[in-house]
């Protein structure tokens, strides 16, 4: 005959373990969310339309600008594009903060000791500001601005280059080189 025995207490530690699990569960949900695991409203980017002006443009520059704005992409450098104010077929906004792409602006007045930045063949004149950088062309027939803020990631300009070299032809920049 052969008895069985059972340790004193051991039905009392499985029933603390079974109510200990999902008093566990249910406070390392609340600490990621008080952490910030859970995504809100206020971190998805933002949809609203980007200030941009949109002054007259001549018909030769609104052709290119035309162009050049229909070979964007959607998502540029992982940037999600966003409607702007005016001009559409002239400016594109991409990101939050948004990081602005104007076409057939003013021709950029570049000192002589300027730094160029030559990017997967287009040259740019970068103006660091306090709060952004600005970038414009110097060897296309019509200029290209990109205000980039402080907060974004200037590093994906150079995704820019292929739409641009596609759609705005070159011209020499003069005294200035990249």
């Amino acid at each position: 005959m052969s008895a069985v025995t059972t340790r004193p207490g051991a039905g009392a530690g499985r029933i603390a373990t079974l109510a200990a699990l999902p008093i566990a569960l249910v406070a390392g949900i609340v600490a990621f969310w008080a952490l910030g695991g859970f995504p809100s409203h206020a971190d998805k980017p933002s949809a609203a339309p980007v200030p941009a002006e949109a002054p007259q443009l001549e018909p030769s520059t609104s052709t290119v600008c035309r162009a050049l704005v229909a070979k964007l992409p959607d998502v540029l450098g992982g940037l999600s594009r966003r409607p702007v104010t005016a001009g559409t077929e002239q400016n594109a906004a991409f990101g939050d903060p948004p990081i602005v792409l104007s076409c057939g602006v003013a021709k950029p007045t570049v000192p002589a000791d300027a730094q160029l930045m030559g990017l997967s063949n287009v040259c740019w004149f970068p103006d660091e500001q306090p709060d952004r950088t600005v970038w414009q062309t110097v060897d296309r027939e019509v200029a290209l601005r990109v205000v980039v803020p402080k907060a974004a990631d200037g590093s994906w300009l150079v995704n820019l280059s292929a739409p641009i070299v596609a759609a705005v032809p070159a011209t020499d920049p003069g005294p200035v080189h990249c």
